[in-house]
């Protein structure tokens, strides 16, 4: 077997075999698009395609696609073949300039919110040169932005792109103030830990649920959940160690460095964390861990649930955004520093952040709004809906400090000057991490802890990057034409932070408390999807994208429309499935069951008139009235599912689904839990919650 050096992208044409493989002078060429965004003339896109062929022919491939990332969530991919027929019945492996830039999907069969009309069909998918093309079953996987005939986005990764350049531009413009001259790029760098369960794939077969919609849409508790806390870090199953040890391995080929494997708090869970990576490619890398996770788990005899709430009463799963700043010569733009030239740096990239969160809570929070996510933030178990930033005891006493313009003393004898001000040298970890903040400072980054766990990395990103890009923007229009630029710096910094600070929270965001405190510092709470996703359409933020060029105001709108229309189609499947598996499976077993009860009852009177059947009857009064209960909610949730199909306004339809559909499938899911702890485990028509949690040995 190969050493982990050896194997580690052996699957992916990187930068070592390009050097390897193009002259030297195409290298160059090549380099300064991956590294300065450059143009590619048809010369060079020709030697790449021939290097990159004979690469993936050697390494097994046949076939080659444009791998993409439309608006379904999930990726994309058409296979062609490498062969060209010859006359003479033959055929020779080819691979062109042209075809390694631009390939042409159909546009219209993929979510468009009314960008595209059916019979228009065409659209472009184009070469990505920053992310690196790799083999996946025996397919050459080149990565690409796709886009309609008419020029708009129709993928994540197009808007991901532009973002990251809004960034990189506006962050320039600050470090050129600063005497930094020579910083080529600045880019947004994310290390993102995503979160699954793993359950038996012999029990998922028996779930109509999780096979439709990812889920448990009934189940009572089991006796044991996650109250032991013994699961967390806890020693891995040798089942779950292999699969994780083959996944580690496929990961590893593909370039992507899976670092950390651990169980999560809940049976079941577990996690998986990279090394940080430039966006762009991290978000690539997620998709494709998302999909060798399920893929590799099913070889292993289980099936991976990325849901972000699989079961009810126990944690879900989240996907930690960690993000950061960094220029092409490895300064991270926050890194507190050892010096005061370092340390107004620093501030002035972190007021940037405290700026755009505040002004922008609307934006991050639609940004991870999906009905799965509705479940889970706000639990004990994930940041609540509201946003807010941690900072830490001791950073924010120094953003107080700078605030009042008064001396501030760092711990013990750390005391340092910022200009004509005061700032001690802020070392990392000086505070306690806490995981109820949804946008909580750990050192060097901002983590993100509202993303769920299935959803692509993108959509939270392209955000991110774009309403700090916007904070810089108007700070760098402000210093560059400051007469003193010192002066000029640290008013900047202290009124950003009086402005600002409200946004900092660094109690338990869990508590109750805390939701009156934000409401009385007027910070939103847009507790579900249909609350949230109609900011996205509000003036000033499709301004915002427009201003970076990052969406026109049409790409805005239509995402509006697939992202809400998604939601309600989301429900409305449960809906469905929660109608199919209670008519056909629960009611039909439970009134089989209640039968055999009866029967019981009959045949003990025909014995013996003195024979005790009060547990029987008790028994079958008490399943008669919960079977009554069940009908009449199956009744009303098909009654609103009608109504839903009847409607054509997407925004209606979303709040009718949060107002009365998801409300009536709670009013079907109880009585038929409450069946299922006192129906016969042999009469129960699917696996229970303690199966599914406890049945990987």
């Amino acid at each position: 077997m190969k050493s982990v050096p050896e194997l580690f992208g052996s699957k992916v044409f990187n930068e070592k075999e390009m050097k390897l493989r193009l002259p030297k002078e195409t290298y160059k060429e090549l380099e300064k698009t991956i590294h300065e965004g450059k143009s590619l003339n048809i010369k060079i896109a020709n030697a790449v395609a021939h290097a990159m062929k004979e690469w993936a022919l050697e390494n097994g491939a046949t076939h080659y696609t444009h791998w993409f990332q439309p608006m379904t969530g999930v990726t994309a991919e058409k296979h062609d073949s490498f062969i060209n027929p010859q006359d003479d019945g033959s055929v020779i492996m080819t691979f062109s300039g042209k075809e390694l830039i631009k390939g042409e999907p159909d546009a219209s069969s993929f979510p468009n919110g009314g960008l595209r009309a059916t019979f228009e069909a065409r659209g472009y998918t184009a070469w990505d040169p920053t992310s690196y093309a790799f083999i996946k079953d025996k397919v050459l996987c080149i990565p690409t932005a796709f886009a309609s005939y008419s020029g708009h986005a129709l993928d994540k990764k197009t808007p991901l792109l532009r973002s990251m350049e809004a960034i990189n531009k506006q962050s320039k413009r600050i470090l050129k103030l600063f005497g930094e001259d020579d910083i080529r790029v600045v880019r947004t760098t994310v290390g993102p830990e995503q979160e699954y369960f793993l359950v038996d794939a012999n029990y998922y077969q028996d779930r109509k649920d999780l096979i439709y919609t990812g889920r448990t849409l009934f189940g009572a508790p089991s006796p044991k959940g996650q109250e032991m806390e013994d699961h967390y870090f806890g020693t891995i199953k040798e089942r779950v160690q292999s699969f994780m040890d083959e996944l580690n391995e496929e990961l590893w080929k593909l370039g992507i460095s899976a670092k950390t494997e651990h169980n999560e708090v809940a049976p079941a869970q577990h996690e998986l964390a990279p090394v940080f990576s430039t966006t762009n490619i991290a978000t690539d890398d997620n998709q494709l861990t998302m999909e060798f996770i399920q893929k590799i788990a099913k070889k292993h005899g289980m099936v991976a649930l990325l849901h972000e709430k699989p079961f009810e009463g126990i944690n879900g799963s989240g996907k930690h955004n960690n993000w950061s700043l960094s220029t092409d010569k490895g300064q991270n733009l926050l890194e507190p520093g050892e010096t005061p030239y370092e340390n107004a740096k620093f501030l002035i990239f972190l007021s940037a952040v405290i700026k755009a969160v505040d002004e922008h809570q609307d934006l991050l929070r639609l940004s991870v709004a999906t009905a799965g996510n509705d479940h889970r933030l706000g639990a004990n178990e994930a940041p609540p809906a509201i946003i807010s930033i941690f900072l830490g005891d001791e950073l924010t006493e120094i953003l107080e400090a700078i605030e009042t313009d008064s001396y501030y003393e760092g711990k013990e004898h750390e005391v340092m000057k910022i200009g004509a001000h005061v700032l001690p040298k802020f070392p990392k970890d000086t505070t306690d991490r806490n995981r109820t903040s949804p946008f909580a400072f750990t050192g060097n980054k901002f983590e993100f802890r509202m993303p769920g766990s299935s959803t692509s990395i993108a959509g939270c990103n392209i955000v991110l990057n774009t309403v700090v890009a916007d904070v810089l923007k108007e700070f760098a229009d402000v210093l560059e034409v400051a007469p003193d630029f010192e002066s000029a710096l640290n008013t900047l910094i202290r009124e950003t932070i009086k402005n600002h600070k409200r946004i900092i929270f660094n109690g338990n965001g869990y508590d109750d408390a805390w939701v009156k405190e934000a409401e009385m510092r007027n910070l939103l709470n847009l507790r579900t999807t249909p609350d949230a996703l109609p900011y996205f359409i509000h003036e000033e933020n499709i301004k915002l994208f427009e201003r970076h060029r990052v969406f026109s105001k049409e790409e805005v709108i239509s995402r509006f429309e697939i992202l809400i229309e998604e939601y309600s189609k989301t429900i409305n499947i449960e809906a469905l499935t929660m109608l199919d598996m209670a008519k056909k499976e629960i009611l039909p077993a439970v009134s089989k069951y209640s039968k055999t009860i009866a029967d019981t009852i009959l045949a003990k009177k025909q014995c013996s008139a003195s024979i005790d059947t009060s547990y029987e009857e008790d028994i079958l009064t008490k399943i008669s009235c919960l079977l009554a209960k069940a009908y009449r909610a199956v009744s009303t949730l098909e009654a609103n599912v009608e109504k839903l199909h009847n409607m054509n306004d997407v925004v209606k339809e979303a709040f009718f689904v949060r107002d009365e559909i998801v409300p009536a499938m709670d009013a079907l899911r109880a009585p038929c839990d409450e069946l299922e702890v006192m129906t016969d485990k042999n009469a129960w028509p699917f696996p229970t919650y303690g199966k599914l949690l406890f049945g990987i040995m």
